[in-house]
């Protein structure tokens, strides 16, 4: 049409020239047509000329050439800066229409340029417009250089082209520039497109200019790109430049991208894209010039190019990737073409090629990357189920990869490492598992060679992808309690390639892969996964001073999460990691010693325990090779382990005499916690070493090493000389060795060291009592810093009362008569400053520590309840105990005149916890005093007379025990519990409001906590123990008021936290169950009947028998591994040393079971309460008439499957109830049996025949027997997993027996089954796809199981510019174009609108019309349109604004047709659909409005053959849009 057009123009006139001036004379804005009509005229008037049309010589005559230079200086230029005058006064908000019209006009504009300088007959107009666009375009970056800078002024002054106008001018006159003459202006604008397209380096916003790039590199890059080899050659300087192209190595940036930034990367692969079709030409395919000037450059021959592709594969940004992708395969196209041999170096020379192409390798080289892009294409689905058949598929690469004698890799393994790293950091966790697990087999399975950068690799992606927990979890077939699949995976990968490393590689490897361990947050399950890696590498010595810091920061990383046994887990395998790879020639005992000072002995490194018998013996192996030793007085060199502690012990002690005196701080417990450690190490040491000869060598050594600390604790009680700080470090290692030696795991039968420890405190008792009772009774306690050498005090002093106990009464006297002095001084204290009027720091104090110590004497007699505490005048604490003002808050001290500016910093701080430490001790005096005469405080306040003088009326006590829940931090409440557990059985009867309100004040604390993990079940099991004690449950059952309901509501509640907070559900059940069973025997006078109260809480023993596994994902995992530890049991000395929680929920089902097991069938009231259970929990009566009713209703079911089963079931309940002669059922013989018959006889061999045999394979109905396999292993194990319940589920027989806080008789015979069953495997048509491999074919050579979900390659150029006009877009991409438009404004629902926007892409639809662009940042959209938003023009058109757009696009061509069914619509089927359509969808629910359907110039609608009469609106508008291609194509292959 437009040929047309300009030829009849030109033969109505004779002289062009005045048609060009009649065609520039127009009114702003011009319309586009007008422009359009000009161009038409410029490129015939060109091509007239090209064909001989004008003068023999060929240019045009003067005449015409002078008009078109005036056109194109006059009209077109200012038209242009018109444009973006135009451009820069609109706003966001205009609608699209003008926006287009603007386009149409520029594209216009710049066609009439290009022919403007072709025609002008000479280069200077060309070189002029290039010139002059060439300043406006610099002017829309920052300067970057003189040249920039003087052309910063020129366009604002003349009011400039904008950077859309500049761009078209240059494409329009750049290749009509002469290589040679015009070669620095190339230059020019080559540099100037790569400034723009690029950004600035230092500017790392990815949306820094955006726009900008995007339209050069879509535009103009390609246009000088293909207008010489001279331009070429300086876009490729500008991205390469030559002093890089020439280096054979490049800066260390990673192996796996040469850029820094991502920005770079995908600006850099804008750029190269553009590009692609002159760096990469294809031969035969257009990419080459007919006589270059020169050679181009080659793109394939630079390091820079690969590693931008490499960059690029494994980029954020899925369009960035895409451009690799094409780049890639662009490169191998154009080799493959080629021919030729080339090659690309890699930036080590004893690594093999990034690329090379060989054409006598041909067939395997492109095989190989043909599946590499496949793979990678493949992976950008995130759909497991379209990936998983490609993983096997990932082996043939490295058989092409590696050479057939595998020494050596014949292709660069870093593109296997793309296809890895890409799999890590996908979205999608499992697909990540997957590729972690195929890349951990590696070594294991392939025995590849040594591969470069493959220790990078390890430390980098690989290390970041193990941080995710949840890779870590069970796989589908894998046991509760085995170690996790990953983690084993990572295990035997981690110990093969080790192995396979040189020793300085290894030692280089090792620091940094546990130094990578430090450079996070690491949670608890990856880095115990990943310590018990390193903890199985064979032993080596390739870590020194730094290995064992790094190490040490691993161990402080494993205390940050609150699961103690993981965390003690770690800790022991990080131990047998250092003493396997440690070169102990490298480190000093002082080196070890701070690096055991990590570990916690009350969670790994316990005395006794397996894990410290191998650090034993490893000292002992090593003793003699450690390193010198400087740090000790007196001693330096090398010495053994014994001459160090006894050093050590001295330089500890004789530190401590740089005191000068006065208060002072508490030291540090680190030193005294080391000293210790390596006491009890040297001893043990020592010991192991004279195992078989004397053992009076070992106690001699022991002596040694003690002597120092013993000497002072001598001198203690009568050298009051002694430094402050000298008698602090030696009671604190006292304590320390003391604790160490009874932690849990550390007492052993002939403890040869612990006995001679114990022989040697013995000896000082005396000494060290007399000091300490000195120092709290004597007012030396003056400071709040002080407080914490009264809790050293009294701690020590405890401990040798323990001590004493064990020796007997005969040996304790001593220590009993310090007790007394103790006692009595501390009385007469509080009773002498209670006159005190003016509360003074020292005398506060003082108050404090002398409650303390009273606290400390009640809680030692409570626990010696076998003395005869009347010797010890336990009266008069009794009378002054019960005159306690309790919560009695004391005033922050005035204050005094200060010696230093340390007293005047430590006389107020933290006052409020001395306050509560205060009130804490008062409610612990207390609660000694309620638990000896808690059997005779009466229930009613009447009686209470007689025991005032011994305790005060409970009901006063409980009130201020609810004060106290008020005042005290949560962490110190726990003996305000313990006394409201005696108080409340006692008033619940006289003042239930009361307790009631105990009730709920103490559950708030309980619920504030339970975001804690250190105090929260200390106080839970306060908390229990109080509320459901076995007197408070008699009582409030028996009176049944608020109480009992409030019992009850605090049961559901705690229930509702068990489902959030494991083990919660455990605490209360073991705690009822016991007391039920096995009541304290000062209950037995409240009640004689305890179960009582387990028949009026039933409610509680229902819900822990249906209570089931409520882990969230993160908790499965947690109890998984969990699980995982407690099975190595002494193997992990976590397991010995810390506290086992029975935190597991499968222990409350077991505990409720083992209760009920205990019950006697014969007892009247047991009986009753398991037939009330029975009721309750099963809703209906168990019998036998009651399931066939079932199953009869059942064989009415509309579900084949349900009917065949029913019958089955049917067909054993009818064998019952004939064989038990149940009379009922006479009336029912003849159906039942004649339906029996029939189902048994089916003829035929179809699938009811075939499912009535297999179903009456199944083991519930052929081997399953009620009466015999009535068991607990068959209810809580085997059924279960015959029955393919999820594993949660599955309780062992194990567990019934681990848990034994509730015995049972050892004649209990119910455990196990008596039958085959238990041999038994899963029914076969559960197991039928076990067996089966998804990817059978993977020895195939073809991949024809793989869905290829891609674009063929020659239509899947990635988009340059998302802001082209479609046409231009798709003549540059060679992509079909179609002239349908599709219209969802009325479409409401984002996913609906994201799946038409996937179609309309794939079948190449002109345009997706929405009611508003917002839908496109929805997620959902872009989930269902898989980014098709970047490939497809969107045009934002209302609702409201659909009839005057229908109108429109009539005036232009279009036939509107709507999607409905209409009383004329016409058949689908039967209608041909225009090449100009416009398809118009209605919405969801309400179709298309009756004020539209009168606007359309056609109604389409689908035949349909259903009962429902309407499709999804996506399927609808699919079919139609496949419809309307479908005739399309038909209509082109027609006219070929």
């Amino acid at each position: 049409m437009e040929r047309v057009l300009a030829e009849a123009l030109l033969s109505q006139s004779q002289d062009p020239r005045g048609l060009l001036r009649a065609l520039c004379v127009w009114e702003p804005p011009p319309s586009a047509e007008r422009v359009e009509t000009l161009r038409f005229l410029l490129q015939r008037l060109e091509e007239q000329q090209e064909g001989g049309g004008g003068t023999s010589a060929g240019p045009a005559a003067p005449l015409l050439q002078e008009a078109v230079r005036e056109v194109a200086a006059g009209h077109l230029v200012p038209l242009l800066r018109s444009l973006r005058a135009r451009r820069a006064g609109a706003t966001d908000g205009d609608p699209s229409g003008p926006r287009d019209r603007r386009r149409r006009v520029l594209r216009a504009a710049g066609g009439a340029l290009r022919s403007c300088a072709r025609l002008a007959g000479g280069p200077q107009l060309a070189a002029g417009l290039a010139d002059e666009a060439l300043l406006d375009l610099l002017g829309r970056r920052p300067a970057a250089g003189p040249e920039e800078e003087e052309a910063r002024a020129a366009p604002g002054q003349r009011g400039g082209l904008g950077i859309e106008e500049a761009v078209e001018v240059l494409v329009a006159v750049a290749p009509c520039l002469r290589p040679c003459e015009d070669r620095a202006l190339l230059e020019r604008v080559a540099r100037a497109a790569l400034a723009v397209a690029l950004g600035d380096e230092e500017n790392e916003e990815p949306g820094a200019d955006e726009g900008a790039a995007a339209l050069v590199a879509g535009r103009l890059l390609p246009a000088v790109g293909r207008s010489s080899a001279v331009a070429l050659r300086a876009l490729w300087d500008g991205l390469v430049p030559p002093e890089q192209e020439a280096e054979k190595e490049e800066p260390e940036s990673g192996r796996w991208g040469p850029v820094p930034h991502e920005p770079r990367v995908a600006r850099l692969l804008l750029v190269l894209s553009a590009l692609a079709e002159r760096l990469l030409p294809i031969p035969g395919t257009g990419g080459a010039w007919g006589a270059p000037e020169e050679e181009g450059p080659e793109a394939w021959r630079s390091p820079r190019f690969w590693r931008a592709v490499q960059a690029g594969l494994v980029h954020t940004d899925g369009l960035t990737r895409k451009r690799a992708r094409y780049l890639l395969q662009r490169a191998v196209e154009a080799s493959a073409g080629r021919g030729a041999e080339c090659s690309c170096g890699a930036r080590d020379a004893n690594e093999p090629n990034l690329f090379w192409w060989s054409d006598k390798k041909k067939e395997q080289l492109l095989k190989f990357w043909e599946n590499y892009i496949l793979i990678m294409e493949t992976l950008e689905g995130n759909q497991i189920h379209v990936i998983k058949p490609v993983l096997p598929k990932l082996d043939s690469l490295f058989d092409y990869a590696v050479s057939e004698e595998k020494e050596c890799w014949l292709l660069h393994p870093s593109w296997h490492m793309c296809i890895y790293k890409r799999m890590f950091e996908s979205e999608n966790k499992t697909l990540t598992k997957e590729g972690i697990i195929h890349f951990l087999e590696l070594y294991e399975t392939k025995g590849l060679p040594g591969a470069p950068g493959f220790s990078e690799f390890i430390i980098g992606p690989l290390m970041e992808a193990l941080s995710e927990s949840s890779l870590y979890g069970r796989s589908p077939g894998h046991k509760i309690g085995t170690c996790s699949p990953l983690g084993m995976k990572l295990q035997t990968f981690l110990v093969t390639y080790v192995s396979l490393l040189s020793e300085d590689v290894k030692s280089s490897f090792l620091l940094k892969f546990i130094k990578k361990m430090t450079s996070r947050h690491w949670c608890a399950v990856p880095i115990l996964f990943l310590s018990r890696a390193l903890a199985h590498i064979p032993p080596c010595k390739v870590l020194g001073v730094e290995g064992l810091l790094a190490l040490r920061d691993v161990l402080q990383c494993t205390m940050i999460t609150h699961q103690i046994l993981l965390r003690g887990a770690a800790q022991c395998y990080l131990l047998q990691t250092a003493m396997n790879l440690i070169d102990v020639e490298k480190v000093s005992f002082s080196d070890v010693s701070n690096f055991l000072m990590s570990l916690r002995q009350e969670e790994s490194l316990g005395r006794g325990t397996t894990l410290w018998t191998e650090l034993c013996d490893w000292l002992r192996i090593n003793e003699n090779y450690f390193e010198e030793v400087s740090s000790c007085i007196g001693f330096s060199g090398r010495c053994s382990l014994n001459v160090y502690v006894q050093n050590l012990v001295q330089d500890y002690i004789k530190s401590s005499t740089m005191e000068t005196g006065g208060n002072c701080f508490m030291p540090d417990w680190y030193e005294a916690k080391l000293v210790a450690l390596m006491i009890l190490l040297a001893a043990d040491v020592e010991e192991m070493k004279n195992k078989y000869s004397e053992r009076k060598k070992t106690q001699n050594e022991l002596k040694a090493a003690l002597h120092p600390l013993m000497d002072v604790l001598m001198k203690l009680g009568t050298n009051v000389y002694i430094p402050l700080l000298k008698t602090d470090r030696c009671l604190q290692l006292l304590l320390k060795l003391l604790q160490m030696c009874s932690l849990k795991g550390s007492l052993t039968p002939d403890d040869g060291v612990l006995t001679l420890l114990q022989n040697s405190v013995m000896s000082t008792t005396e000494s060290i009592s007399e000091f300490i009772v000195r120092r709290l009774t004597t007012n030396e306690l003056s400071t709040v810093s002080d407080l914490e050498r009264c809790h050293l005090y009294l701690t020590m002093l405890s401990e040798l009362v323990n001590l004493h106990g064990k020796f007997g009464r005969k040996n304790s006297d001593s220590i009993w008569r310090f007790i007394a002095l103790l006692k009595n001084a501390s009385m007469l204290h509080l009773q002498n400053l209670n006159s005190e009027k003016e509360p003074k720091l020292g005398v506060q104090i003082q108050k404090v520590v002398s409650m303390a110590c009273l606290a400390v004497v009640c809680r030692i007699f409570s626990q010696k309840s076998d003395l005869h505490l009347d010797a010890l005048d336990t009266g008069i604490l009794e009378k002054f105990i019960s005159s306690f003002h309790l919560n009695q808050i004391m005033r922050k001290p005035h204050a005094e005149e200060q010696n230093s500016l340390f007293e005047e910093s430590s006389s107020s701080q933290g006052w409020g916890r001395v306050v509560a430490q205060y009130i804490h001790d008062q409610w612990l005096c207390l609660s000694f005093l309620l638990n000896k005469y808690h059997t005779l405080i009466p229930a009613i306040e009447s009686e209470m007379e007689p025991f005032l003088h011994v305790v005060p009326k409970p009901v006063d006590i409980l009130q201020a025990a609810l004060e106290a829940l008020t005042i005290l931090p949560s962490d110190q409440v726990v003996p305000v519990f313990h006394c409201m557990k005696i108080l409340v059985p006692k008033l619940l009867y006289s003042s239930e409001s009361l307790c009631i309100e105990s009730f709920d004040m103490a559950w708030k604390v309980i619920y504030s906590l339970s975001n804690t993990q250190l105090i929260f079940w200390s106080n839970l099991k306060a908390f229990v123990q109080f509320v459901f004690d076995i007197g408070v449950l008699t009582i409030a059952a028996r009176i049944k008021g608020q109480a009992y309901s409030k019992i009850k509501e605090i049961i559901y509640k705690i229930i509702e936290m068990s489902t959030t907070k494991t083990g919660v559900l455990n605490i209360l059940i073991s705690y009822c169950c016991r007391s039920w069973i096995v009541p304290p025997s000062a209950d037995l006078v409240l009640s004689q009947d305890p179960f009582s109260s387990a028949r009026d809480y039933i409610e509680l023993v229902i819900e822990s028998c249906v209570f089931g596994t409520v882990f969230r994902r993160d908790q499965r995992l947690i109890q998984d591994v969990h699980a995982f530890i407690e099975n190595l049991g002494h193997e992990c000395a976590a397991n010995v040393v810390t506290e086992n929680t029975n935190r597991d929920d499968h222990y409350v089902r077991v505990c409720a079971i083992k209760f009920l097991c205990l019950l006697d069938g014969s007892n009247i009231s047991h009986k009753m309460f398991i037939e009330d259970l029975a009721i309750k929990l099963l809703d209906k009566k168990p019998v036998l008439k009651q399931a066939l009713t079932v199953v009869l209703q059942w064989c009415f079911n509309h579900n084949f499957s349900v009917r065949l089963y029913a019958l089955l079931a049917l067909k054993k309940i009818w064998a019952m109830c004939k064989t038990l002669h149940v009379e009922e059922f006479d009336a029912l013989t003849a159906i039942i049996e004649s339906s029996l018959h029939q189902v048994e006889n089916m003829h035929g061999a179809g699938n009811a025949k075939k499912n009535w045999q297999r179903i009456q394979e199944h083991f519930f109905f052929a081997t399953f027997h009620p009466l015999k396999d009535y068991s607990l292993e068959t209810i809580f194990y085997t059924l279960p997993r015959l029955s393919e319940l999820v594993e949660d589920e599955w309780i062992t027989i194990g567990k019934f027996i681990k848990f034994n806080d509730i015995p049972i008789d050892s004649e209990f015979q119910w455990y196990l089954s008596q039958t085959e069953l238990r041999e038994l495997k899963p029914s076969d048509w559960s197991q039928q796809d076990i067996g089966s491999n998804s990817v059978e074919g993977d020895n195939q050579l073809e991949w024809i199981d793989v869905q290829k979900k891609m674009i063929p390659w020659k239509n899947n150029v990635p988009d340059l510019d998302l802001d082209l006009v479609f046409q231009d877009r798709a003549a540059k991409f060679g992509k079909s174009i179609s002239r349908l438009i599709v219209v969802a404004s009325l479409i409401d629902k984002p996913t609906n609108l994201g799946g038409l926007c996937r179609t309309c892409e794939i079948f190449g639809a002109s345009a997706l019309v929405v009611g508003s662009l917002h839908y496109i940042n929805d997620k959902q959209f872009q989930h269902l349109s898989v980014s098709a938003e970047q490939w497809l023009p969107l045009v934002e058109v209302k609702p409201l604004q659909l009839v005057d757009y229908l109108q429109k696009k009539k005036t232009e061509g279009y036939t509107t047709i709507g999607v409905e069914q209409t009383a004329k619509s016409s058949d689908l089927t039967e209608y041909c659909f225009p090449e100009k359509s416009l398809l118009l969808l209605g919405n969801e629910r309400e179709g298309i409005p009756a004020n539209l359907i009168q606007h359309l110039d056609v109604c389409v609608e689908i035949p349909q053959h259903g009962i429902i009469r309407s499709l999804n609106v996506h399927v609808s508008g699919a079919l139609l849009i496949w419809e309307y291609t479908r005739q399309q194509i038909i209509k082109q292959r027609d006219a070929k």
